[in-house]
């Protein structure tokens, strides 16, 4: 059976084993529909009726592929001589 590639896009939520949140895809509404009747209730329909697959991918995607937000360079958790002190007060004999 032959398909037009226009049409609506849906997102949904499959569990996958060792996943507790499962991984999301997409697919076109008549490929929702047949998965649905093959094994109903088994995957859940995140959203339905999207009008282009490019904003389906981007709902499926989720956060995963942005850029990451640029941060504060390092900071220094402890001066060199303070860890000087800190390992001579160690070594040091107790009285």
């Amino acid at each position: 059976m032959r398909h037009s590639t226009t049409g609506t896009w849906v997102v949904y939520q499959m569990p996958v084993k060792g996943l507790p949140d499962g991984v999301r895809g997409i697919c076109q509404q008549w490929e929702w529909d047949a998965l649905e009747l093959a094994k109903p209730g088994v995957n859940t329909l995140i959203r339905g009726g999207i009008e282009n697959e490019g904003e389906a991918e981007r709902l499926a995607r989720g956060s995963s592929g942005e850029a990451r937000p640029r941060g504060a360079k390092r900071a220094i958790t402890s001066w060199p001589d303070a860890a000087a002190v800190a390992l001579a007060r160690a070594e040091a004999p107790a009285a």
